[in-house]
């Protein structure tokens, strides 16, 4: 029987400036903008989606730009560092990268085998680079930067929680997550343990917790194939006493969400159907597109929205 949860689907975060946010992922991290759409529960904000070629799961980062925003504080209950997967020889450059662009790094740090590097963006949102052999994704590139240096998608996320316990009970008993091993106080769950499927939980029982704005994570979403599959996890989360919402259709994937007992915001994402379901591949995230049921509000809301350019070229 196949497992209902495959790892990462997207992990999506709160901004501040929608152009700084747009230049630092496509131009600084050259990843593409797939989609530009609105927040469904927050129709006046942005919510743009940055990834691969065709925006696969397990790629996807996703942002809320709220002009103004306030930053964030990291701190326990929070999804701290979301860690992306590059090839090994591609560690130097992204050092060299990122000091270009006056970008504090850590010094390399190595984990569970892996070397990697951790810094922020311009909100302060927490960001790893790890660098493996085990990633046969190709990545994207605008052609700033190599195709061999690029981002893969995903490497795993970093949950920073009071207690592991119930968290650990919920990723290994109802969302086919097994745990893989620790490491200096870090204790690592994947599916398979492959790129792409990794959750590291970091325990701070006595941390502050996190204040959410600008440069913090707003959710992490896990991927499971179809509908049905989704309604499934639904049913069994249900059953074992987690508050999950109805079904909510994001017109690139359906949705369930819940808190898990940290207090990390969970959602349950389809793989299907994909961002190309209302823009050709080639040209994926250049309109903005809205869900049917606010087109008609097209115009107050373009008024409304900032105005935004892609231009990566520019970061070269």
């Amino acid at each position: 029987m196949s497992p209902l949860i495959s790892g990462i689907h997207h992990i999506t975060a709160i901004a501040g400036n929608p152009q700084k946010n747009l230049d630092f992922y496509t131009g600084i991290l050259g990843l593409r903008l797939v989609k530009k759409t609105i927040n469904f529960d927050a129709p006046d904000v942005y919510h743009f989606y940055f990834g691969d070629e065709l925006g696969a799961p397990g790629t996807v980062f996703t942002t809320f730009p709220f002009e103004g925003a306030r930053k964030g504080t990291k701190g326990t209950g929070e999804l701290t560092y979301t860690a992306f997967s590059i090839s090994v020889d591609a560690l130097g450059f992204w050092m060299d990268r990122l000091a270009k662009f006056n970008i504090p790094i850590s010094t390399p740090l190595t984990r569970f085998g892996d070397k990697l590097i951790r810094f922020e963006d311009h909100d302060g949102m927490g960001i790893e680079l790890i660098a493996n052999d085990n990633d046969d994704r190709k990545g994207w590139t605008y052609g700033n930067i190599p195709l061999k240096y690029s981002i893969r998608g995903f490497y795993g996320a970093t949950l920073n929680l009071k207690a592991k316990e119930l968290t650990a009970n919920l990723l290994t008993q109802f969302m086919d997550y097994r745990f893989i091993g620790d490491e200096s106080g870090r204790f690592r769950y994947g599916t398979k343990g492959e790129p792409g499927d990794i959750v590291d939980i970091v325990i701070d029982p006595n941390g502050r917790q996190e204040v959410q704005s600008a440069g913090t994570v707003h959710h992490i979403a896990f991927r499971t194939a179809n509908v049905d599959s989704q309604l499934e996890i639904q049913e069994i989360l249900l059953r074992n006493g987690y508050h999950v919402t109805e079904v909510k259709d994001r017109n690139y994937f359906k949705s369930i969400y819940f808190r898990e007992p940290g207090g990390v915001l969970f959602e349950i994402a389809t793989d299907e159907p994909g961002f190309a379901i209302d823009e050709d591949e080639a040209h994926l995230g250049e309109l903005l597109k809205l869900p049917e049921w606010i087109e008609p509000q097209r115009s107050r809301l373009e008024s409304r929205l900032a105005k935004v350019e892609l231009k990566p070229e520019q970061y070269g």
